[in-house]
């Protein structure tokens, strides 16, 4: 594990591997880096794969106050250890901040985004906001279980499913990292595709979605990502939308890799 400064003094951990040009992955919700490590082996194959935790996540230290500005910062700080510029690869809410950050300025040579969370349409648009209002009310009153509760739900699963979690041994990581899911909320924003700020990028962005029912995720509307993809995909003055079939919302490395491997190697 290597770590780094962010420019406020927050500690920054990632690994690297492989050779070639550099690939930087950002995680989504609920995730300290370790979701994408199984994808870093397998694009280490062909590139320098950084793999970073979030701030308040893992290895990394966190500040009082949050501010999407200072994730950003703390990208640009990964980037900037390559020599950058640098593919770029996010996923959920992960895929969110890195497409703030490439609208931001940051030196990105392209884009791939994985199953960005936004709201496609006014009711769950609606379902958001109520989510962020309790989600800000749970966590500012330390119920931290309640916050990993409630962003299962958004997520679609079950009461049953939530029950069950909370019984399990990995509930208590989960409820170590639930301050980092008002990060995330910042990410999405409002919900809908920032469809102005978005418009400003001008590198080439693969916009993915998996099609195959995720069991965690059933009371999700029917096609909410791909509907998501598709208005982001429009946003963007350079995309590219493709379906990976037969993947869920954590997709398989030895089929993703491959995608992103003949993507950023195209650019």
């Amino acid at each position: 594990m290597n770590h780094l400064e962010s420019p406020d003094g927050t500690r920054i951990a990632y690994t690297v591997s492989g050779e070639g040009p550099p690939v930087v992955l950002v995680g989504g919700g609920l995730d300290d880096g370790s979701e994408n490590a199984p994808l870093a082996e397998v694009l280490a194959r062909w590139f320098t794969v950084l793999n970073y935790a979030r701030r308040g996540r893992g290895e990394s230290g966190d500040t009082l106050s949050y501010s999407l500005e200072r994730e950003i910062e703390d990208l640009a700080a990964v980037i900037a250890v390559t020599g950058g510029p640098a593919h770029v690869f996010g996923v959920s809410s992960g895929g969110a901040l890195a497409l703030e950050a490439v609208a931001s300025g940051l030196p990105v040579a392209s884009l791939a985004v994985y199953e960005v969370p936004y709201m496609a349409d006014e009711t769950m648009v609606q379902v958001w906001s109520q989510y962020v209002d309790q989600l800000v009310a749970a966590l500012s009153e330390g119920r931290r279980g309640d916050a990993v509760a409630l962003f299962m739900g958004l997520a679609g699963s079950s009461p049953d499913d939530i029950a069950e979690a909370r019984e399990s041994p990995v509930w208590l990581d989960l409820v170590t990292l639930a301050p980092t899911l008002a990060y995330d909320a910042a990410c999405i924003g409002d919900g809908p595709v920032p469809v102005a700020r978005l418009g400003s990028i001008t590198q080439p962005v693969l916009v993915a979605t998996g099609r195959a029912p995720d069991p965690h995720m059933g009371g999700l509307q029917p096609g909410f990502f791909d509907a998501a993809a598709d208005r982001l995909a429009g946003a963007l003055p350079t995309s590219e939308r493709q379906v990976i079939a037969n993947q869920t919302h954590v997709a398989d490395p030895e089929v993703l890799g491959p995608v992103l491997h003949k993507f950023f190697s195209s650019i």
